[in-house]
């Protein structure tokens, strides 16, 4: 991956948040108020957001099955622009309205404005319309963090020809965070982090994590999810957790 480097120092510490699950159909208070804490340490915050639940039932009222590989939703021609419009139209707005009306000033972005995330196919014979970044216009990004904005960015891609994609929450959040050399990665799921046999880790290692899946107490959506986690720590990203809504979970370290 590449990315489009600002050349400019900044002092302010950078932390990226990934909203998945059932946290986009609502963020509660305690929510809002890590937020705001996270603000006054001096982090500069930029928020990615997936929308399965949403996209679920679009495709649900349009009577159209969807399948997963690996953990990633197969997006097929006649599923590709509900993905789109259900992203961009529905579920960003919404949730740059609920930072705003808690008072946090949010500006909503997908990757077709001003190239934010260029994209291609991961592997369009196996997954479809699934994309994976291939840079990220980090200056934009910037701009926005320099001028008191937190912005919110969609999981929807666009080639060099202008063609959309869906790419995973997770791997959009981590691709970012790189790209941002941040100092922290959140994946903010609807669960208190992993779960092994009835026990949340509050930390997990690499190896363990390859354990995990290779015996099934990992596994779905939770797979690119701890994958990205242990891509942005091996590329230097310091700190990475996956977290609940009120950001407490499991931190996945080295080793």
């Amino acid at each position: 991956m590449t990315t489009f480097k600002s050349t400019q120092a900044t002092a302010h510490k950078r932390l990226v948040i990934k909203l998945g699950g059932s946290t986009l159909e609502g963020l509660n208070k305690a929510f809002f108020e890590n937020f705001k804490a996270l603000q006054q340490q001096g982090y500069q915050v930029v928020i990615t957001h997936g929308g399965g639940p949403a996209i679920n039932r679009a495709l649900a009222t349009a009577n159209i099955e969807s399948t997963t590989v690996n953990g990633l939703r197969v997006t097929t021609d006649e599923m590709i622009d509900i993905v789109k419009t259900t992203l961009i139209g529905q579920v960003n707005p919404y949730v740059v309205s609920q930072l705003t009306q808690a008072g946090i000033q949010a500006v909503g972005l997908n990757g077709f404005d001003a190239t934010i995330l260029t994209s291609d196919y991961l592997d369009k014979d196996t997954y479809g319309h699934v994309g994976e970044v291939q840079q990220v216009n980090v200056a934009v990004i910037e701009a926005l963090l320099a001028a008191g904005f937190v912005p919110v960015i969609a999981c929807i891609g666009a080639t060099t020809q202008g063609q959309t994609l869906n790419i995973n929450g997770d791997t959009v959040a981590s691709e970012v965070a790189l790209a941002l050399q941040a100092e922290q990665l959140l994946l903010v799921t609807d669960v208190s982090g992993i779960r092994i046999e009835d026990t949340w880790q509050t930390s997990a290692t690499k190896a363990q994590i390859d354990t995990w899946i290779d015996e099934g107490h990992i596994y779905g959506g939770m797979i690119p999810k701890v994958q990205g986690a242990l891509d942005c720590l091996a590329a230097g990203i310091p700190s990475v957790q996956i977290v609940n809504d009120q950001l407490t979970g499991t931190t996945i370290v080295g080793g």
